[in-house]
């Protein structure tokens, strides 16, 4: 196939299209207008190969390239035309023009059939725009073509212009999924967070109840009179079925025997968790103290031979429970924290517990307080991050329809049952940038500490000593008296 160029100036030349296994094609445009290449071209040293010089040259999509041809030339082959096209505008000066991303090669030859010149061709984004965008937020970074995707390079002095970076080349070329971010953060600040966990519950029980049993004769008649009053507000009884009673018991007449059961209980329990961990800004750390204990899951046993039954084994899982604490710092400008904190506070209890199998095994159940939400906060500042104060009540009264409503004798045919719970609960985060310390900084909780000398725990019943730390000299201004540090006896 021949194509022919018309330019009275410059008489006819030709040019032939070699077509290869992807079908080559070759562009002529008399008309085009030359367009000189931006600064997105580059040319590398030469490589010899056979006839003709081979070089390297770099483009960007919709760029082009002035070609000076050493001598005339009558052909041109290029490789694949959808990733770059060739112009002949003169016997001695072609265009190259990049179309779509991807590597293609394009020779020239002359009259003889001899090459005159020959280029590998890479078409790269063209990231000029991109690269202005950046060097104005982000100075330190630079930004390459890799195929259709692009890498980012160089040090930022915080994780979160990492991110922004890599975000601001994601809208730039096209999708996060183009970008590969090799940003390096220089000095990575470490992040010490310091949670509390404080928690305090009072529980006040009150029970009162009157039971009436009575037994009448009348002649071979007997009638016998049972009126037993139940505690329903905390579910079941917690005085004992026996109490204080009264009986009027004579020869023949009538016998009357009350029980008055009465119970008043109040507790406080007092939780405290302050679990401490650090982490490197942008990594998560995650703290664990607790244990576990088995829950019954079933019953495995051993087939034999025979298809018998053999011998059974117990199978059970495990359940954790503790304090355990997750979180991921990262240090923003200005000394701020975003902080992504979960914690919790698990432990194990009687209430909801199930009791089953043959063995009658108590499974207990588990009370859980947790938090978990993401925050921003200065370095040494504290934060409220979850709170809860609750207050149930609950009081039920039961007894004998109509005679329970009597003004006051009406106490001894009912029962009033009464349960309060109060409970208030916090959690409280301080996050701090450290540094490393040197180990004489640092203390430890046996620090001191030695054991009691046979003499001293046979005559004295101590178990433990306390000595001063080791090459520690404390303040002048600390004048303790007594016994004082981590155990005292």
């Amino acid at each position: 196939m021949k194509f022919r160029a018309n330019k009275p100036a410059m008489g006819s030349l030709l040019v032939r299209a070699l077509f290869f296994s992807a079908a080559a094609a070759l562009t002529i445009n008399p008309a085009l207008t030359p367009v000189v290449a931006a600064a997105e071209a580059t040319e590398t040293p030469v490589v010899t190969t056979g006839s003709a010089k081979t070089r390297f040259l770099a483009l960007g999509i919709g760029k082009s390239v002035i070609i000076d041809l050493p001598r005339e030339v009558k052909d041109v082959l290029v490789a694949d035309p959808k990733i770059a096209n060739a112009v002949v505008r003169s016997a001695q000066r072609a265009y190259i023009i990049g179309a779509a991303v991807g590597q293609t090669n394009v020779v020239f030859f002359d009259a003889d059939g001899q090459q005159v010149a020959a280029y590998d061709i890479a078409v790269k984004r063209d990231l000029n725009g991109v690269r202005a965008a950046l060097r104005q937020s982000f100075p330190g970074i630079q930004i390459e073509g890799v195929g259709d995707s692009v890498i980012l390079t160089g040090s930022v002095s915080s994780p979160i212009e990492a991110q922004q970076a890599g975000d601001v080349a994601a809208r730039l070329v096209g999708g996060a999924d183009k970008v590969v971010n090799s940003i390096v953060v220089r000095g990575r600040d470490q992040v010490m967070l310091k949670v509390t966990v404080a928690e305090v519950r009072r529980d006040i029980i009150k029970q009162l109840g009157v039971d009436l049993s009575a037994s009448m004769n009348y002649g071979t008649a007997v009638v016998n009179f049972n009126n037993t009053n139940p505690f329903t507000a905390n579910g079941g009884p917690l005085v004992p079925d026996n109490g204080f009673s009264a009986s009027a018991l004579t020869k023949g007449l009538p016998s009357v025997t009350a029980t008055m059961r009465a119970m008043e209980s109040a507790g406080v329990v007092r939780t405290l968790a302050e679990p401490n961990l650090t982490a490197i800004s942008g990594e998560s750390a995650t703290f664990i103290s607790g244990g576990e204990f088995p829950i019954p899951t079933g019953v495995t046993c051993q087939t034999t031979t025979a298809g018998a039954i053999g011998q059974c084994v117990q199978t059970v899982t495990y359940k954790k429970f503790g304090i355990s604490l997750n979180f991921t710092p990262v240090v923003l400008s200005e000394g701020r924290i975003s902080l992504r904190v979960m914690t919790e506070v698990s432990e194990v209890s009687t209430e909801n517990s199930l009791t089953g199998g043959q063995n009658g095994t108590t499974i207990p159940s588990i009370k859980t307080r947790r938090a978990e939400t993401t925050l921003e906060i200065p370095s040494g500042g504290a934060m409220a991050m979850a709170g809860l104060i609750q207050d149930q009540t609950k009081q039920a009264i039961n007894g004998m329809p109509g005679l329970m409503q009597l003004p006051i004798l009406g106490t001894l045919f009912r029962s009033r049952d009464y349960v309060n719970n109060q409970t208030e609960l916090m959690v409280l985060v301080t996050p701090y940038i450290v540094r490393a310390v040197a180990q004489k900084d640092l203390s430890r909780p046996d620090d001191g500490f030695a054991a009691s000398s046979d003499p001293q725990t046979d005559l004295l019943g101590s178990i433990s000593r306390i000595y001063g730390v080791p090459g520690r000299t404390e303040p002048p201004a600390r004048n303790y008296r007594g016994a004082y540090g981590f155990i005292t006896d």
